[in-house]
C-alpha cells in the first residue's frame, strides 16, 4: 500500500471516530434533554399539586370563618331577640312606611294586643289606643324626638297613664321611629294621693276654726229654743219652735261630721285583718239599716297596716250609704263586701256592691268631694270621710258600676 493509501485509511478512521463521538454526544444530549423534560414535568405537577392543596386549605378556612360568622350572627340575633323580649318597657319599632317591625312582649301585654302584628300598619294596630299611634305618626312626620310625653289611655275599660319617648331612626338609609313606653299609672295615682292629702290638710286648717265658731253660735240658738216651752206658746207657734230645734240639731250634726272630717287624725298603725273588721262593722249596723237589709262578707281580705277604728268607720259609712241609696229607690237593700288578695302586686282589693240605683258616670268623680250628695237629706260627707281614711292608709278608692246593678266602691290597700 502506498503512502497515500495509509493516509486515506487514517483519515477515514479519524472521521469514523469523530462521527462516533458526535453520535454519542448527540445521544447523550438527547437523553439528558429527555431526563430534563421529565424532571421538569414532575416538578410542575408537584407545584400544581401544592398550589391546589393550598387553595383547598384556604377555601376550607374561609368556609370555617363563614360558619363562625354565621354562628355569631345567629347568636347575636338570638341575644337581641331575648333582650327585646325581656325588656320591662314596651318597645315598638316602626318603619318609614308606618309598618311595625318590632313589637315586644311587654308592649303587647301593656296594650293588651294579642297575635303577631309585625308588618301591620301601626295606626291600625293601635286604633284602640289612638293617642299612642298619633305620637308615633308625629315623630315619623317631623323626624324629631318626643321625650317623656305623658299619655292617658283607656285599656279594657280602665284609665291608664303611660310615659312615652319616640326617637327617629335617622342613621339608617330608610327613616323610621323607635318608641319606648312604660306604665306610670301607679306613679300618677300616687301623685294624686299626695295632692289629695295636701288638699285635705289645707281644708282642715282653713275651715276647722270657722266651723267651730259656727257650731258655737248654733248651740246658742239651739239652747234658746230649748228654753221655750211649747206648752206655754199659742198653738200656731208651737211648730215653729219644733222646727228650730230640729234644724239646729241637724245643722249641729253636720258641723260635727265636718269637723270630724276636717281635723287631723291621730292614727295608730297596727297589723289588722280587714275581713274581721268588715264583718264587725256589718254586724254593728244591722239595727240601724232599713228593714230587710242583707249584708254579706265574702272572699279573702288579708292583713294591712292600719287603724282598726278608722277602718271600721270606713266600712260603716260604705254600708250605710249603700243601704240608704237602695232604700230611697224603693229596693230592699242587698250589700256584698268582697275581698281579694293580689300577691303579685302586694295589694288587697275590696269591693262594696249594692243593688241600688247606682251612681251616674258624670258624678263618679265628684262623689268624694265634701258636701256633694244626690239625696235631699244627705250631708255629702260619707264618701268624703271614706276617701280620707283610704288615702290616710295609702290606698286608692274608685267608683264603678256594680254587677248587681247598683254602685260598686272599689278600694285598694297595700298589704302588710
Amino acid at each position: 500500500m502506498s503512502q497515500y493509501g495509509y493516509a486515506l485509511l487514517g483519515l477515514t478512521a479519524a472521521v469514523a471516530v469523530l462521527v462516533a463521538v458526535l453520535t454519542f454526544a448527540v445521544l447523550k444530549f438527547t437523553a439528558g434533554a429527555r431526563d430534563a423534560r421529565h424532571r421538569l414535568r414532575e416538578g410542575a405537577a408537584g407545584e400544581a399539586a401544592l398550589l391546589s392543596a393550598a387553595m383547598q386549605e384556604a377555601v376550607a378556612r374561609l368556609q370555617l370563618q363563614e360558619q363562625a360568622v354565621r354562628a355569631r350572627a345567629a347568636a347575636s340575633e338570638r341575644l337581641s331577640t331575648r333582650i327585646v323580649e325581656s325588656l320591662s318597657a314596651g318597645l315598638l319599632v316602626v318603619g318609614e312606611d308606618g309598618r311595625i317591625e318590632i313589637f315586644n312582649r311587654a308592649a303587647r301585654r301593656m296594650l293588651q294586643i294579642d297575635g303577631d302584628v309585625a308588618g301591620g300598619d301601626h295606626q291600625d294596630v293601635l286604633k284602640d289606643v289612638a293617642p299612642l299611634g298619633d305620637v308615633i305618626a308625629e315623630c315619623l312626620k317631623t323626624r324629631r324626638p318626643i321625650v317623656r310625653r305623658s299619655l292617658s289611655l283607656v285599656i279594657a275599660g280602665k284609665r291608664c297613664h303611660f310615659g312615652v319617648t319616640v326617637s327617629p331612626l335617622s342613621e339608617t338609609e330608610e327613616h323610621g321611629a323607635i318608641c319606648l313606653f312604660s306604665d306610670i299609672t301607679n306613679v300618677v295615682e300616687l301623685e294624686e294621693q299626695l295632692r289629695l292629702k295636701d288638699t285635705l290638710a289645707r281644708l282642715g286648717e282653713l275651715t276647722a276654726g270657722i266651723a267651730h265658731e259656727f257650731r258655737n253660735g248654733l248651740s246658742t240658738i239651739h239652747g234658746y229654743s230649748r228654753l221655750l216651752d211649747p206648752a206655754t206658746l199659742p198653738a200656731p207657734y208651737r211648730p215653729y219652735v219644733e222646727g228650730i230645734r230640729q234644724e239646729t240639731d241637724a245643722l249641729g250634726q253636720i258641723v260635727t261630721n265636718f269637723l270630724n272630717f276636717a281635723r287631723p287624725e291621730n292614727i295608730s298603725f297596727l297589723s289588722v285583718g280587714l275581713g274581721g273588721i268588715a264583718q264587725r262593722a256589718a254586724d254593728d249596723l244591722r239595727r240601724e239599716l232599713p228593714d230587710g237589709t242583707t249584708t254579706e262578707v265574702e272572699g279573702d281580705f288579708g292583713d294591712i297596716q292600719g287603724d282598726e277604728v278608722l277602718l271600721r268607720q270606713m266600712f260603716a259609712n260604705l254600708v250605710r250609704n249603700a243601704a240608704e241609696a237602695c232604700d230611697a229607690s224603693g229596693k230592699r237593700p242587698h250589700i256584698v263586701i268582697r275581698g281579694a288578695v293580689d300577691d303579685s302586686r302586694g295589694l288587697c282589693r275590696l269591693t262594696v256592691d249594692d243593688n241600688g240605683p247606682g251612681i251616674a258616670e258624670a258624678d263618679r268623680d265628684r262623689v268624694f268631694q265634701p258636701f256633694f250628695t244626690t239625696r235631699s237629706r244627705g250631708t255629702g260627707l260619707g264618701l268624703s270621710v271614706v276617701q280620707k281614711i283610704v288615702v290616710t292608709h295609702n290606698g286608692r278608692v274608685t267608683v264603678r258600676k256594680s254587677p248587681m246593678g247598683g254602685a260598686s266602691i272599689e278600694i285598694l290597700f297595700p298589704m302588710a
